[in-house]
């Protein structure tokens, strides 16, 4: 009886293990011969001709995307790009030991990274519009997401390569990691000498291609492709060798570059979780917000608006920091102005109705101040501005930035006649006290940005 159980359960797990087994096959008929796959993989390592000329004018499309903050344009010259070709085949070549195949899409990537940051840096030198925008920012340094994307992303691609019937899945592949824009953000800050834009894009599109190229070895070898035959042993041991070694030294850098973005991310989404559990609760407002990571040690900058908190309430905040981080990381806080809320608006009410006279043409004109300090208050609270934004954006354009505030202020003016006015109010601190040309760019770029034409620029 028992036999016969265990049996049956043999038997079970026997045939689940081979629905699976089938569910799951790659090498199944689908399947393209291996050879249609690679001949496809190596036609598309090659740059030159027509080839070279979509790949530049794809990339002027894209740079006309990013210029003008517009997603289907992106999209748009990422579905034309070719240049998934050279990373793919890298992975292929590692896969069957081609060393030739690896130099050949090396060299092509170079040629293909060269012309594509060289045809954006032109664009942006040409281009009236130099403000950096939101998609064009979003593309200066990776995340852990990124990579993410990027490993299964190329794999999605080299599945996809190997099949009989193409699917849509390479296109996808091209609009998911986004290999287009990190390069065209590098050609931004070539063509503005921001290097911050141009080495964090080139880093972006590194951990991109890297992850796309080890997902296409992963693959390759699953799917058992033949390795490169030698005559010669010794030369063959050669290649393995040199293989072995570019592999070693794309996989390590790799993994230490995902684990510090993931460590940056992680840090990041625990600073926001602080200040939602430490600092929201005491009725500030926080206006700025700077995470600067370090492995070593990281910071936490933030600029809060509303009442000053006291001493032991700072002490509080910067014990809280230290147990959740480690006495490592630190946390700086700058205290803005008061906050004008509704009880300030109760007690001006409350003092005007005490002191103002009884008769009727008094009431009506109490009333109708309070109305119009409402007003003005409705007024300051609709102009407030995005100043995470603002803040992000000028110190992509003035890299030389430390501190930057702004605010919608009231001036009355104090001659015989009194007037009131409004100005945006600005603070900004630099490394490097900034000329008067670049005093004048930042003022005329503000009054852009606020659509205000009285801006005034406070530099210490």
């Amino acid at each position: 009886m028992n036999e016969s159980v265990e049996a049956k359960n043999k038997n079970f797990f026997k045939a689940l293990t081979d629905w699976l087994t089938d569910l799951f096959n790659l090498r199944d008929a689908d399947k393209a011969h291996e050879r249609d796959t690679k001949e496809d993989i190596t036609k598309g390592i090659i740059f030159r001709g027509a080839n070279l000329w979509i790949l530049i004018f794809a990339i002027l499309v894209c740079s006309v995307g990013l210029n003008v903050n517009s997603t289907a344009v992106i999209i748009g010259a990422m579905l034309i790009s070719p240049i998934m070709g050279p990373i793919m085949g890298i992975g292929l070549g590692m896969g069957i030991n081609d060393f030739q195949l690896i130099v050949k899409a090396l060299k092509n990537l170079g040629i293909a990274v060269l012309m594509s940051v060289l045809a954006s840096a032109l664009y942006f030198w040409l281009s009236p519009l130099n403000e950096a925008q939101s998609e064009l920012l979003a593309r200066t340094s990776p995340n852990f997401w990124d990579v993410l994307i990027a490993f299964f992303g190329g794999t999605a691609g080299i599945v996809a390569s190997s099949r009989k019937e193409k699917s849509n899945a390479v296109p996808g592949v091209a609009i998911a990691t986004a290999l287009m824009p990190p390069l065209c953000t590098a050609g931004y800050g070539l063509a503005n000498l921001n290097w911050d834009f141009f080495f964090g894009a080139l880093y972006l599109f590194c951990i991109n291609s890297v992850f796309i190229s080890l997902s296409t070895y992963m693959i390759v070898r699953v799917l058992k492709y033949r390795k490169k035959v030698f005559e010669k042993p010794e030369r063959e041991a050669r290649v393995k060798r040199y293989i072995a070694i570019i592999a070693i030294a794309t996989i390590i850098p790799s993994i230490i570059t995902a684990f510090n973005v993931v460590s940056k991310t992680v840090f990041t989404q625990n600073c926001e979780s602080f200040i939602n559990s430490n600092i929201k609760p005491t009725g500030c407002k926080v206006i700025t917000k700077t995470v600067s990571y370090h492995a070593e040690g990281s910071e936490l900058e933030l600029t809060l608006y509303g009442d000053r908190l006291e001493e032991d309430q700072l002490a509080i905040i910067q014990s809280n920091f230290e147990k959740k981080f480690g006495k490592e990381n630190k946390i700086k806080i700058n205290q803005g102005a008061d906050y004008v809320g509704d009880d300030d608006l109760a007690l001006l009410k409350e003092y005007v109705e005490k002191t103002g006279k009884t008769t009727k043409k008094a009431i009506s004109k109490k009333d109708s101040t309070i109305q119009s300090l409402k007003n003005e208050i409705l007024h300051l609270k609709s102009n407030n501005f995005e100043v995470d934004d603002f803040a992000a954006e000028a110190k992509s354009i003035f890299t030389n930035l430390t501190e930057f505030t702004l605010s919608d202020n009231i001036i009355i003016g104090t001659n015989d006649s009194i007037k009131r006015d409004t100005v945006v109010l600005v603070y900004t601190k630099f490394k490097k006290k900034p000329l008067r040309a670049e005093r004048e760019k930042l003022t005329n770029w503000l009054k852009v940005k606020t659509k205000k034409e009285k801006v005034k620029l406070i530099v210490e």
